[in-house]
């Protein structure tokens, strides 16, 4: 095992052909997948070269780019963070399929919930530039991916003949990407209007699975309509909702409200409030020749109020028998089988129903220990807060026209609620002005949760025309981590005593190329001489910050843990999560330091490759953590 760092995100096409080669050893040669072999070990008829897919111009392109590694890293900008030391905040500057790539090991499985609201491919707006077809460097060079102010996006005219398929492209992989981040009983909601609300359901339904569809939501976001649409005023958006693993789902529901609550309108002999519900089921395919095992009679003595459920038709003396027989007078089934019916036979209830001029039973649906409720899929203003995004940001003390239409609070807050809980990571690789960093704190605030948010958003220029502009925001970045700011400490400052544990700080984080020079990657092309005779191979402008947020990528360690410094013998040494990690990237490092370092124990250590005055001295530090903390996986850079 190599004793360097990576600093280079996983190749995960190499790491998918690894796995077919473990299970399906005859069908990889130098590291290439026969597919027509891998198709008949799987019993599939390889001359078939029709089937249900769904393509686009570009697609294998964008497959592959998900899976393609790069060499960029995460600089930590503490000065523009907000509590730096104690918060497990996230706010990531940078093109989140960059960003998504480098955080697939420190966060693989690990996120609970994903929110993100896409370019909806208006021909209005903007989406990412991603040309996939010739490299990166090629592409930035010929086709101009940056404009002139370093901007990676673009508008998406309609008049552009790849209109669909470079959306489709520009979003594939970062759901790929998504997808691994995802904890099993994770789930992902994606805010989407008509323009691609067909496409990215096709999209989802290949990426996260057709059997992992959770439902559509219809979300009315403006009761009014649009004005300009020619033929129906379009109210709604869509809110499209996949789960990781529908079998693993964790889901949780709402209150019952008092539109619910009043329903319950009967109490028993123990004062409980309960309401009435008909145990027949009433579908069109609930005959009793549908699920006969649904079918059965409960004898009844109308005068001493005794009843049970049984398969015998015939009652006795003085019992008359009730079957559950639908509207048009045919047999139909019970929403219970028999045997439950006999063990929760208390909670049933025999009724006389005078408008069908028959007996029926009916449960005792309780409101006390009631789930909790569904929700439908069409969310109104009334479901979701009826106070518009535009509304919530003004009332943070900025004017509307520096982020146009952001997103309801409520909205937001609804996912959160059926989908996490305590101290659930929710990630929005989408972030705008940050309106589900604002959610999260404020539900927090509501019921003492300690969710975490990490939000990732391109640091797009605000146009010097622009409102955005002429109130000194420069970028969009720099209007969310505001509104961050000010609406932890309003939340906070309304919330009083209930949020003094309240976290309502961010570590900033910016996407930038790799901390390394070249020779770091190709030392091969180098001779011995030229490389001894070389200072450093990290980049002059790093810092020991960013070194070390750059160990922490590469060893898929959480970026939100404590961390400090301290002076050992004069030399600088990084402790990262009480032990997860230690680091010195001093030169000429002695030995005392070193065995201090070893005598704590940690389980990673990393040092500086220039940090040792020879190999001999290298090699001594092995040999130290071998005898001193044997556990500890020792790493230079």
């Amino acid at each position: 095992m190599s004793d360097k760092m990576k600093f280079e995100t996983p190749n995960l096409t190499a790491e998918n052909v690894a796995k077919i080669a473990e299970q399906f050893p005859g069908v990889v040669t130098e590291g290439k997948v026969n597919f027509d072999l891998l198709r008949s070990m799987l019993g599939e008829d390889v001359f078939t070269d029709e089937a249900y897919e769904f393509t686009w111009v570009g697609k294998r392109a964008a497959i592959a780019e998900a899976g393609r590694p790069i060499r960029k890293t995460l600089r930590p900008c503490v000065e523009e963070s907000k509590d730096w030391d104690t918060t497990e905040n996230l706010y990531i500057e940078g093109d989140n399929l960059d960003v998504l790539k480098l955080l697939q090991e420190s966060y693989l499985g690990k996120v609970k919930m994903i929110y993100i609201d896409p370019p909806y491919n208006t021909g209005n707006d903007f989406v990412y530039r991603d040309d996939f077809t010739q490299s990166r460097e090629d592409y930035d060079e010929e086709a101009g991916a940056y404009d002139e102010d370093g901007d990676r996006l673009y508008r998406n005219t309609e008049t552009n003949g790849r209109f669909h398929s470079d959306w489709c492209s520009m979003i594939y992989p970062r759901l790929v990407l998504a997808r691994n981040m995802l904890r099993d009983d994770g789930v992902i909601f994606i805010s989407i209007d008509e323009n691609e609300i067909h496409n990215i359901c096709k999209l989802c339904d290949e990426i996260l699975g057709v059997s992992n569809f959770i439902g559509c939501v219809a979300n009315t976001n403006n009761p009014k309509g649009r004005s300009d649409d020619k033929y129906i005023a379009t109210a709604h958006e869509y809110l499209l909702v996949y789960a990781k693993n529908i079998t693993a789902l964790v889901w949780y529901g709402f209150e019952p409200t008092e539109e619910i609550t009043r329903r319950y309108n009967k109490t028993d002999e123990k004062g409980m409030k309960y309401r009435e519900i008909d145990l027949r089921k009433t579908g069109e395919n609930d005959l009793r020749e549908d699920r006969p095992n649904l079918f059965y009679y409960f004898h009844y003595n109308e005068q001493t109020g005794e009843f049970y459920p049984t398969r015998e038709k015939d009652a006795p003396n003085g019992f008359i028998s009730i079957y559950p027989q639908r509207e048009d007078g045919k047999e139909g089934n019970w929403r219970w089988g028999l045997d439950t019916a006999e063990k929760q036979i208390d909670d049933l209830v025999a009724k006389f129903m005078p408008t069908r001029k028959v007996w029926g039973i009916m449960q005792k649906d309780y409101l006390e220990g009631r789930g909790f409720v569904k929700p439908t899929s069409s969310w109104t203003f009334k479901d979701v807060n009826s106070e518009r995004g535009t509304e919530q940001f003004i009332d943070l003390g900025f004017d509307k026209r520096i982020f146009p239409k952001p997103k309801p609070l409520g909205t937001i807050k609804r996912v959160l609620k059926l989908s996490t809980t305590s101290n659930d990571i929710i990630l929005d690789f989408f972030s705008g002005s940050a309106t589900t960093a604002h959610a999260v704190m404020r539900l927090n605030a509501e019921d003492g949760g300690k969710r975490k948010f990490i939000m990732v958003q391109l640091p797009e220029v605000c146009a010097e025309d622009t409102e955005a502009a002429k109130a000194g925001y420069s970028t969009i970045c720099e209007i969310g981590k505001e509104r961050i700011r000010r609406a932890g400490d309003k939340i906070k400052e309304e919330a009083g005593l209930t949020a003094q544990n309240l976290d309502i700080g961010f570590r900033v984080l910016k996407l930038d190329d790799t901390n390394m020079t070249d020779v770091y990657y190709a030392a091969g092309d180098y001779t011995q001489d030229l490389v001894l005779a070389m200072e450093s191979n990290i980049k002059d402008d790093r810092t020991d910050m960013d070194l070390l947020y750059g160990c922490l990528l590469d060893w898929g360690l959480p970026l939100s843990m404590p961390h400090t410094h301290e002076k050992i013998n004069g030399f600088t040494v990084h402790t990262y999560n009480d032990g997860d990690l230690i680091a010195c990237f001093e030169e000429n490092v002695p030995e005392s330091v070193v065995r201090q370092i070893a005598e704590r124990k940690p389980l990673r250590a990393v040092f500086r490759d220039s940090g040792f005055t020879s190999s001999p001295e290298k090699i001594n530090v092995f040999e130290i953590f071998k005898l001193l903390s044997p556990n500890t996986t020792v790493k230079v850079i």
